[in-house]
């Protein structure tokens, strides 16, 4: 890690609270940590160890990705023309052919891509966990730590297996209690609450239409006794909530309050399908949503109530989700997707370019508990930087350099993940891309068992 790192020169986008933005600005990162941001050439005070020449580029914070499934980059380009029961379906059966070494390879390749297009914090959803497959938990823990970015993953689970009335085969769903002890496992192991921490963990029961009500309630006991987050899927299409309304009586989102998950401790994955009413709850709880408009646009669910939400005073944050559903899985995509369907649903001034910015920042910052460290670019945040060059084909002659950013087609520069380059000059520092697809298209080689070594 480099002691001291000046930019300077560049826009600076700081998102604080009061949105400062220093069109020839500069940013010093001392020890992993923010030190000064502002106006101007950085303070004589200051003798950098590596200095950048911001003249042409844009400074955000680093982006924060919400809800993805790694495991998913193994099985992108399955049923395209699918809605997302129909889609599960045809994917469950393959996905139940994973090993840790399977997870490994898609999970860093997965996550070497966030990086490239601006990622410094990711979340994953692993809720599926064949019997005798091995530590898959382990396996994405360790792809993440190798390509160098923080890492939120949740410990996710099924157990209402086909027999029983759910969607999944029962081959892919475990028991509540092995669930339970697999996630009380994976906390004491896994989950570091200290400033600037690495890896965090969260509980993360898949669906209404996949997990039990016991096994829900269960989670949020245990996720609340240990101090960590709850995530789920919510709403995300209109087959769900015609699912839980003939299986409970009850919205999604009705269903989900009364099992005791809507709060502050609680992020919720796509959230299209709300009433004003659910809208009102959720931001009247404090829970918060990941959008995922490109996955939400793959599989035809729908577009979710995000001005609404925002209106609501609920923590709105991107996420690609899982690959096998958006297969660009570019995390600075996600802020053009999110504006344009706002602006499907809402018009011209449903969402503008810094409200997207924003959300995929502090909101994603929010949503995941840790807005004092990350999400802006503030004196004593984690050094989580996102260097953007704006002045080239794509951009030049664009007077504002964040509509380069959600509007136009930004290249990422640089990569920080407190204070370690993890990108420099548009290239992985951390990993060999090429060896990392080259391994990865071996893994979905085997996964679809095309591969004789399978």
């Amino acid at each position: 890690m480099t002691d001291t790192l000046i930019i300077e020169g560049c826009h600076v986008a700081t998102v604080d609270a009061a949105g400062s933005e220093y069109p020839a600005g500069h940013l010093v990162a001392e020890q992993g940590r923010i030190a000064a941001v502002g106006p101007g050439p950085a303070p004589d005070r200051f003798a950098a160890a590596t200095r950048i020449d911001g003249s042409g580029l844009l400074l955000t914070p680093g982006l924060v990705n919400t809800h993805t499934h790694l495991y998913q980059w193994l099985t992108r380009g399955y049923a395209t023309g699918e809605g997302l029961f129909g889609w599960l379906d045809a994917l469950y059966p393959v996905w139940a052919r994973l090993t840790p070494e399977l997870v490994h390879d898609s999970a860093a390749a997965n996550l070497a891509w966030l990086a490239l297009t601006g990622c410094t914090t990711s979340t994953d959803h692993l809720y599926v966990f064949p019997a005798g497959a091995g530590d898959l938990l382990e396996a994405e823990i360790l792809a993440a730590r190798q390509i160098g970015v923080r890492f939120h993953p949740t410990r996710g689970s099924m157990d209402l297996g086909q027999s029983a009335g759910g969607l999944p085969p029962d081959e892919v769903v475990e028991s509540h209690d092995a669930v339970l002890a697999a996630s009380e496992a994976a906390i004491g192991r896994w989950h570091d609450p200290s400033f600037g921490a690495m890896t965090r963990i969260a509980v993360a029961p898949c669906s209404p239409f996949s997990v039990t009500a016991e096994l829900m309630r269960d989670c949020a006991e245990l996720a609340r006794a240990r101090g960590v987050r709850l995530h789920t899927h919510l709403a995300e299409t209109a087959d769900e909530e015609e699912f839980c309304l003939a299986t409970f009586g009850r919205t999604p989102a009705q269903y989900l309050e009364d099992l005791g998950w809507l709060g502050p401790d609680v992020w919720l994955a796509h959230c299209v399908h709300l009433s004003d009413e659910a809208v009102a709850r959720i931001g009247g709880t404090g829970a918060g949503v990941a959008h995922c408009p490109s996955s939400n646009g793959r599989l035809g669910a729908g577009i979710a109530p995000v001005r609404k939400l925002l209106e609501a005073g609920a923590p709105v944050g991107l996420g690609v989700d899982g690959a096998a559903s958006n297969e660009s899985g570019r995390m600075v995509g996600e802020l053009h997707q999110a504006l344009l369907a706002a602006r499907y649903a809402g018009g011209p001034r449903a969402l503008t370019a810094r409200d997207c910015l924003r959300m995929a920042t502090m909101g994603g910052a929010r949503c995941l508990g840790r807005a004092d460290e990350l999400g802006s670019l503030e004196p004593g945040k984690v050094a989580d930087l996102a260097v953007w060059r704006v002045d080239g084909l794509p951009g030049a002659g664009i007077g504002d350099p964040l509509i380069t950013l959600v509007f136009g087609a930004p290249a990422l520069q640089h990569l920080f993940v407190g204070g370690r380059q993890v990108v420099a000059g548009g290239q992985l520092t951390t990993a060999d891309a090429g060896a990392l697809a080259e391994a990865s298209a071996k893994a979905a080689a085997v996964i679809a068992g095309r591969d004789d070594h399978a």
